[in-house]
């Protein structure tokens, strides 16, 4: 099922979260915490959305980083329908991809509703104060990557958020598979 973000709650504080990530160590906010933003990614293994950007996902946060933005990527997926998208196979794909940021487990699904995450991806870029200026999509991509030459929304967002604190105002919503919910 096809989802899509809602609107950028602008000002919106990030909610801390402990989670294991796939090299073995556990993460707080804090630990991934950028000296003038942070990005908070909600992906998974096995949506075509995110298998058609990761790498472009990847460039981005490298690119970030020279900007005081640090980045992490966490999947929520329930892991017992969707076995892709299991702890085993998110090592599988850190690897496979290059992931040079945390990729963190939330089996228990707590940390995706404390964001109200909705999509793979689904990205939340905050400012230094932990406040949130963006939500929105990576760049035109959808099922296939977009030509290479298009903007780069999310990361002239965080490019933006890093000099000023401030994110655009006008912000296109991301849209990939719907969060695999675990039942109730």
């Amino acid at each position: 099922m096809v989802a899509e973000t809602p609107i950028c709650d602008f000002g919106w504080k990030a909610k801390d979260f402990t989670l294991p990530g796939v090299d073995g160590k556990t993460y707080r906010l804090a630990d991934v915490r950028g000296e003038k933003g942070t990005l908070v990614m909600f992906i998974c293994n096995h949506c075509p959305y995110v298998k058609a950007v990761i790498d472009r996902i990847v460039r981005d946060v490298k690119e970030l980083e020279a900007h005081g933005t640090k980045a992490v990527a966490i999947s929520a997926n329930d892991a017992e329908h969707y076995p892709d998208d299991s702890f085993d196979n998110m090592k599988r794909f850190a690897a496979e991809h290059g992931l040079t940021f945390p990729y963190l487990y939330d089996e228990s699904q707590e940390v995706a509703r404390a964001y109200d995450a909705t999509c793979t991806p689904d990205f939340f870029g905050f400012n230094a104060d932990h406040e949130l200026q963006y939500r929105g999509r990576l760049d035109e991509s959808r099922k296939e990557a977009a030509a290479p030459h298009v903007r780069r929304d999310l990361f002239e967002a965080m490019k933006q958020i890093a000099a000023t604190g401030q994110g655009p105002h006008e912000q296109i919503p991301s849209i990939g598979c719907a969060i695999k919910w675990k039942a109730a």
